[in-house]
């Protein structure tokens, strides 16, 4: 049963790593991978010392740090919130809204998104205007960029998210509760002393998984979304690689900022591990 599963990362996961040359090599697409001269890290000085480098480094820690400070408890807070309530027709309801975004395109996402920030009919606009206020074109707006992108993937992901740390309490010894009430705990102790230690090795997986990606933004919505008078806060590494490796055709420039952005998420990830397991005993391996 393990074969598919295992054939699938060999072929599309393992294989492809041996592309990676292309990052240290003068690339012709003519002579092939093979064939193409070596040059050592010419390609990545080349990268370092871009215009690109230093704009795409820092919106690529911003928005993963907006992610990670707001994005992160999101779904966290949303099924310690689930899990209170009683009424199992209302929390299933409040569970198929909040998780059905996730099983949307984002092609479709992005485009609910623009709509709703249109500068003449979009919902947004129409209400500050009915308020009194100025309508706003908020996505040729650099400031507003990391917010909507931010607000976007939570809006998005948060039902689904939640299911893990639904699933995590529902692994809860309900004696725990029961010996709280008896204890003369309330709702809101039994939460914070029995609920969130319960789900705590849960919080740092996923914590830690996340941290292993935190250069890893999802660029398919930046592109959709951004333009170029938003590049000063919307351009990351990742789209930096699709301009530059497809758009441009300098494919060597691209699989070096791609290797720099991987081996950062390594280094990011197995240190947080190292410092997880030293401070709470909760690890990935």
């Amino acid at each position: 049963m393990l074969i598919p599963f295992i054939l699938w990362y060999v072929i599309f996961q393992y294989k492809p790593m041996a592309g990676l040359q292309i990052a240290f090599k003068d690339y012709s697409l003519f002579k092939g991978i093979a064939e193409s001269p070596w040059v050592g890290f010419e390609n990545f000085i080349r990268f370092f010392e871009s215009e690109y480098f230093i704009r795409t480094l820092t919106n690529t820690a911003l928005i993963s740090l907006y992610g990670l400070v707001f994005g992160f408890p999101a779904p966290i807070l949303l099924a310690l919130l689930i899990n209170e309530v009683k009424n199992k027709v209302f929390k299933n309801t409040v569970q198929t809204l909040t998780y059905l975004p996730h099983f949307i395109s984002v092609v479709v996402i992005t485009g609910i998104i623009t709509n709703m920030l249109a500068p003449t009919n979009g919902l947004v606009n129409i209400l500050i205007d009915k308020l009194g206020g100025e309508k706003t074109y908020f996505l040729t707006e650099s400031e507003y960029f990391r917010t909507i992108f931010t607000s976007m993937n939570i809006w998005k992901d948060v039902g689904f998210n939640a299911i893990i740390y639904l699933a995590a309490m529902a692994g809860i010894n309900p004696a725990l509760y029961e010996a709280a009430k008896m204890d003369g705990a309330n709702r809101w102790r039994q939460m914070s002393h029995v609920t969130l230690p319960g789900i705590l090795p849960t919080i740092i997986i996923l914590f830690l998984i996340q941290i292993g990606a935190f250069l890893e933004v999802g660029y398919e919505a930046i592109i959709l979304l951004y333009q170029p008078s938003t590049y000063e806060t919307a351009d990351v590494i990742n789209t930096y690689v699709y301009r530059a490796g497809l758009q441009g055709g300098e494919y060597e420039i691209g699989a070096a900022a791609g290797l720099f952005n991987s081996i950062v998420g390594l280094i990011l990830v197995v240190t947080a591990n190292k410092l997880s397991k030293k401070f709470t005993e909760n690890s990935l391996w």
